[in-house]
């Protein structure tokens, strides 16, 4: 476990592989949350896929079921593969050159208000006591992984859901596949 740690400390991309008729272990979901919680770009490989049974559905169901077990990363790409007869190996390969993309794409901070401004039209931000949640602007800080700092009127006021509202609207815009994305919270005139 340790080895496998300061690998994914060094890694830009995380690839989980796991067996596909085992399904996510709980020692794979492990190393998934390790890779989130650093903001590691993450592909989910199910190998071993040539010697599953399979119908119309089974993909969707393997999808759905490893979707359900890794719900904290919900923009993981997942890719079924098989290392024995090579099928769909070039299209991990494929996979991993767009998650670097993803990991270190940069939005122009006049894009992200635009895209600010539509949300909070679309959905009004909480309120709290009468105190209404005001939104200045959001600007980018940093990539791998990309890291946005939305300043605010009051943090208090910021639910991690509204959060969460818009992170996904980012990702409508932007797709920001196979990584994770970091939000920090300031209030107007406050440093590091």
């Amino acid at each position: 476990m340790i080895r496998t740690v300061t690998a994914v400390e060094r890694a830009d991309v995380v690839v989980v592989v796991i067996d596909a008729s085992e399904g996510v272990t709980e020692q794979d979901a492990k190393i998934a949350g390790i890779a989130h919680d650093r903001g590691k770009g993450i592909i989910v490989a199910v190998n071993k896929w040539d010697a599953i049974e399979k119908n119309d559905k089974t993909i969707y169901k393997h999808t759905e079921k490893i979707r359900q077990i890794l719900s904290f990363m919900p923009y993981a790409q997942i890719i079924f593969i098989s290392a024995k007869t090579g099928q769909r190996l070039p299209k991990l390969f494929e996979n991993i050159d767009m998650v670097i993309e993803n990991q270190t794409l940069r939005v122009q901070t006049g894009v992200l208000n635009e895209i600010l401004s539509e949300a909070v039209a679309l959905q009004q931000p909480p309120s709290d006591r009468g105190r209404r949640l005001k939104i200045f602007y959001m600007t980018q800080v940093a990539v791998k992984p990309p890291t946005f700092v939305i300043f605010v009127n009051d943090k208090e006021l910021m639910h991690f859901s509204y959060v969460r509202y818009l992170e996904n609207k980012i990702r409508d815009a932007f797709g920001f596949a196979g990584t994770s994305l970091k939000f920090i919270i300031r209030e107007r005139g406050e440093k590091e």
